[in-house]
């Protein structure tokens, strides 16, 4: 039976402690809120909104003893040691920028910005700062998936040549959804696709060619699309994302001596199997925290990084978010949707 290395994760409680503020009390930064208090060290102690109702109501509903009416506000607080961005996407950009001209350190969801230029506006301010800016990838600081990555590192799998990853929730349209809304960064990719997209590159390396086709609805949003992608190295990866259907979300990493099959989604805190020469040994999630709970591991490890004067992410640095942002400039174009297209050669022709 093969011996899988232990989890590399940081430990979710005993560690540095930071105090959080929440900007965009949505239904993420509830569960990314509710997860801390219930697994972790880590406090948010200030809320700010738009709505000074929603910011109210955000911290009676977890004991949050600050709640500002504004992100200017919050990102003023001098309680506040670092800034949890969980707005709508196209607000990612201004609210990254006033906790980091405030020199607060930050956590931006996934992606961090529609686009790879303003990514890297964060990123720079961010490094001119010297605070740490984070895409919060939370998938890529699962134990799990700590595990994975020390399989590719020590060579388990020989050479990787092939990765598949899907990852599709179905939405029923409607008008007054953002996810059916270009401006206000809906579609599937964002949304989705960012997951699949990361999950390649983690898995096979930064791709230098790409070829996406999809469909894109009335509204001007990409329902769903797959993208093929080449490294310099050659290994290839295959990503589809839809808001059309549910897909298993059961990703693949092929090598030349094993591969790594999920046997749960990817995205949470998930199982998986070692397949290789001599059989197939099943790795299984030991930590008993399911879905969003796993949104936990990325701010004790943001902790850490804090605590050891680090301004970027060992695991899922700025320039592998600016990276990921490229990808999507690349596949969004390609349908159609979404600003100037990423570096990547491309197939610009029609879905």
């Amino acid at each position: 039976m093969f011996v899988f290395p232990e989890p590399t994760a940081e430990p979710l409680r005993g560690g540095p402690t930071l105090r959080w503020g929440v900007v965009g009390p949505g239904q993420i930064a509830n569960d990314f809120t509710a997860t801390l208090h219930a697994n972790t060290d880590q406090r948010v102690v200030a809320v700010g909104s738009r709505s000074p109702e929603r910011a109210a109501v955000f911290a009676a509903r977890h004991g949050v003893d600050h709640a500002h009416g504004s992100a200017e506000a919050l990102a003023a607080d001098p309680t506040v040691d670092v800034v949890y961005v969980a707005s709508p996407h196209p607000q990612h950009l201004e609210h990254a920028l006033l906790a980091v001209a405030a020199g607060k350190h930050v956590l931006v969801e996934k992606p961090m910005t529609t686009s790879a230029a303003d990514t890297r506006r964060i990123a720079d301010a961010a490094r001119t700062a010297g605070v740490l800016a984070m895409e919060a990838m939370w998938t890529r600081y699962l134990p799990g998936t700590t595990v994975i990555a020390r399989l590719l590192a020590d060579g388990v799998l020989g050479d990787v040549r092939l990765a598949t990853v899907d990852v599709g929730w179905p939405r029923a349209e409607d008008p007054a959804d953002r996810m059916w809304d270009p401006a206000a960064g809906g579609g599937a990719l964002l949304d989705a696709g960012v997951y699949g997209h990361w999950f390649a590159r983690f898995a096979t390396g930064a791709p230098v060619t790409s070829r996406t086709t999809g469909a894109v609805s009335a509204s001007g949003v990409d329902l769903q699309s797959v993208t093929v992608s080449t490294t310099a190295g050659g290994a290839q990866a295959v990503v589809t994302t839809s808001m059309a259907a549910w897909t298993p979300g059961l990703a693949v990493v092929a090598g030349s001596a094993a591969s790594i099959r999920y046997t749960d989604h990817f995205v949470f805190p998930a199982s998986f199997e070692l397949h290789h020469a001599g059989g197939e040994d099943p790795w299984t999630d030991p930590t008993g925290l399911t879905g969003r709970q796993g949104l936990a591991w990325q701010a004790t490890a943001l902790a850490r990084y804090v605590a050891e004067g680090r301004t970027d992410s060992p695991l899922h640095g700025l320039e592998d978010a600016i990276g990921v942002a490229t990808a999507l400039d690349a596949a969004r174009a390609a349908v159609g949707v979404g600003g100037a297209p990423g570096v990547l050669e491309q197939d610009t022709s029609a879905p």
